[in-house]
């Protein structure tokens, strides 16, 4: 680790305990995330594996020949995200990607053999990072931590629900906050 990579995290550390020891739990959440994708991360890049790839080799390792949107919404992700991702797995030799039936417009998403292979080393990897991440931990205090965050996201999933469902783009977004723009320069004109 870097001097500079260290002292980013004992900066990070140091919020934590000291200057907000009681700031908004999403913080904490975040910051702990962001942890673990680098942790991760960095063993992933040792097997040529990019962690935006992990995600869908995750889904897929589960039961692939879905189609393209499918992948999309169990990711997360935007399908335009998704098609570039898609784009170069396939350039990697870890997918394919054909259309089946009449409806040219579903594209599937199949693991190739190379694909399969990389969960036998790939797994293994994102097991070490979840054991160093709870090394010295109680696993009262795990079960805890996880039934907390499961009743997290259960709640943010149905405060979701209430407030329509999916995000826009950034893209539609951008549309949203120009169409508002101009009504207000219009209001101000008038």
């Amino acid at each position: 680790m870097t001097a500079r990579k260290r002292a980013d995290m004992q900066m990070i550390l140091r919020h934590w305990r000291e200057a907000v020891p009681d700031d908004r739990l999403a913080h904490m959440v975040r910051d702990a995330a962001r942890a673990l994708v680098r942790a991760l991360s960095i063993r992933l890049a040792q097997h040529k594996v990019s962690f935006g790839h992990w995600a869908f080799l995750r889904i897929l390792w589960e039961g692939d020949g879905v189609t393209q949107r499918e992948l999309s919404e169990q990711a997360g992700l935007m399908e335009p995200t998704t098609f570039s991702a898609l784009k170069a797995m396939e350039r990697l030799g870890y997918v394919t990607r054909r259309q089946l039936g009449n409806d040219r417009k579903k594209v599937y998403v199949f693991l190739t053999p190379k694909g399969r292979t990389l969960k036998r080393c790939l797994v293994p990897v994102a097991e070490e990072v979840n054991r160093i991440a709870v090394e010295g931990v109680r696993a009262e205090a795990i079960a805890a931590t996880r039934s907390v965050l499961m009743a997290i996201i259960e709640n943010m999933a149905r405060d979701e629900e209430t407030l329509g469902g999916r995000f826009p783009s950034t893209r539609a977004m951008s549309e949203i906050l120009k169409r508002a723009e101009r009504k207000r320069r219009k209001r101000v004109r008038t």
